[in-house]
């Protein structure tokens, strides 16, 4: 047997809370994390720091690995002894492909376990408000691949009291047209349930014969639909529009054709939240960004990550390794960001130190982020400026800056210089030293790329100025995406002046900026901005 482990995870329908107990503690152990592009890319935040990220999802028609190769490379992954989990969207054995990987784990010997998550075919419906079965409507359901329409026995399928379909968006004419030629009514009720589980959830009602009209121009993958008497339920168990805690999608104008008079589409808060009805781009990186995801969603927004940077090892440990085997050189160690905290933090701990090694050092860090990441290792900032950018730690340094030795573990490329260059002027001694390294993506998350191709994206945040020229690299490398003009149309954020800088050069123009630097004044700011505009 091979000396690793495979774990095939159910996602479950799309929102991270979903996830079951022992799939999120096999995530948190992985080695490697294999993933579909429809999980929620919050998911990734659940790995541990040294777990290497897969994507091999096969949405957006961005090139993706084949079943065989991703068959292949999960039993090397588990060769090479590492614990892997291959998560995937919904329920591992509905529709996901897992008998070939499973099989192809058994030839090689490979120990696996399959962890069941939850499928979209039930959590849609219900989520929809709409019951599978019922004591006179429906007693039982059947569940189909609408991929391939003509594989069916539409005959049969007509005569059945409820029916639920995967991926048939683009069938969605031919599966009313079939079952209408069968025998069943034209009014027959029928939902589509787009995105189900997530924010910008978005349900659509109708009958066979008006429903196609209804979603004309619309996006519907992916999408769950359900046909039957069932979906005349819907009315009747909704949330009271007084209490309700459901937000969807306000321009679901959908026909109520069960009910003297049209069913609201929209359920709010009461109050009303701040950010309701926008859908927000966040370009920070992936495992990153999920705590302002987070923040957007209860504000009421519909946030999308656009992970515009990969936050990896520098391509030597030499120079940081040589710096921690010489901290009693050093007076200060200055750290502006929780990247630079990990990293440093971690190969301290990786070459065998202990915290104890940094007790000769009065430590500055640039935030008060970096400061809750620097606790997280139980350790206090000795100096924190009043402003939360690296030029305001130069003008209130506490100490007279001349023959100071400062340590300044730092990103490997793209980093502004003013830092190093002021202290170095006032006398300073600076070593600069690589502890990570930020790079572009590949491309564009296949979600993000579908906010953006379909025009529903508002507006984009940008936490720095990386971020910022990533995104326009990311979008001019894109088919069918045009940089000029999604800025055109997108409402732009930015989190302090560097970045609005990089936003005027890179895309033209920064319509508003945090007052204070941090992801919740850029959240303030957003909230502003909305309150301005309604």
């Amino acid at each position: 047997m091979a000396g690793g482990k495979v774990f095939l995870v159910g996602a479950g329908p799309g929102d991270s809370d979903y996830l079951t107990l022992r799939g999120r503690n096999a995530i948190a152990s992985a080695d490697v994390l294999v993933y579909d592009a429809l999980a929620d890319e919050r998911l990734l935040s659940i790995a541990p720091a040294h777990c290497q990220l897969l994507n091999v999802g096969k949405r957006g028609g961005v090139p993706s690995p084949s079943q065989t190769a991703i068959d292949a490379k999960l039993v090397d992954l588990c060769q090479a002894n590492q614990r892997v989990v291959r998560l995937k969207s919904g329920d591992p054995f509905i529709f996901a492909r897992s008998a070939s990987e499973i099989q192809a784990l058994n030839a090689a010997r490979c120990e696996f376990e399959v962890i069941p998550g939850i499928s979209s075919v039930l959590a849609a419906p219900l989520l929809a408000g709409i019951p599978l079965t019922d004591p006179v409507l429906s007693r039982g359901f059947a569940v189909f691949s609408a991929h391939d329409p003509d594989t069916l026995d539409w005959e049969s399928l007509a005569r059945l009291e409820t029916l639920v379909f995967l991926m048939g968006g683009r069938n969605l004419r031919t599966l009313c047209d079939r079952l209408i030629q069968e025998g069943r009514a034209p009014r027959t009720p029928i939902a589509i349930i787009r995105w189900a589980g997530r924010a910008f959830q978005r349900v659509w009602t109708g009958t066979l014969d008006d429903i196609v009209a209804q979603v004309a121009g619309e996006s519907l993958a992916p999408s769950v639909i359900v046909i039957g008497e069932v979906v005349s339920l819907r009315s009747f168990l909704q949330p009271d529009r007084t209490t309700s805690v459901m937000v969807t999608d306000p321009e679901n104008k959908r026909s109520a054709p069960f009910s003297e008079t049209p069913e609201p589409a929209t359920l709010t808060l009461q109050p009303k939240q701040p950010l309701a009805g926008q859908t927000i781009l966040v370009t920070r990186a992936a495992g990153q960004s999920s705590e302002f995801l987070d923040r957007l969603e209860q504000a009421g927004a519909s946030a999308i990550s656009l992970p515009a940077l990969e936050i990896r090892p520098p391509s030597s440990w030499d120079d940081l390794d040589q710096a921690i085997a010489n901290l009693e050189q050093f007076d200060w160690l200055i750290l502006t960001s929780s990247n630079a905290v990990e990293f440093c933090c971690d190969r301290l701990l990786d070459q065998g130190r202990d915290l104890r090694s940094l007790a000769g050092l009065r430590i500055a860090v640039v935030g008060q982020k970096t400061a809750k990441s620097l606790r997280s290792y139980y350790l206090t900032p000795d100096y924190i400026p009043p402003e939360f950018v690296a030029d305001a730690l130069v003008d209130h340094f506490p100490d007279p800056v001349e023959g100071q030795r400062i340590l300044f573990p730092r990103v490997e490329t793209g980093g502004r210089d003013i830092l190093v260059r002021e202290l170095s002027d006032r006398g300073a001694i600076v070593t600069e030293v690589a502890a990570y390294e930020s790079g572009c993506p590949t491309a564009i998350a296949p979600l993000a790329r579908a906010a953006l191709l379909s025009g529903r994206a508002d507006m984009i945040t940008f936490a720095s100025s990386k971020t910022v020229r990533h995104f326009a690299q990311l979008v001019r490398s894109t088919p069918n995406l045009n940089l000029e003009s999604l800025c055109d149309r997108l409402t732009i954020a930015s989190i302090g002046p560097q970045t609005t800088i990089a936003c005027r050069e890179e895309l033209g123009r920064c319509d508003l900026e945090a007052e204070q630097y941090t992801i919740e004044g850029l959240q303030a700011a957003i909230e502003k901005w909305a309150a301005r505009s309604a």
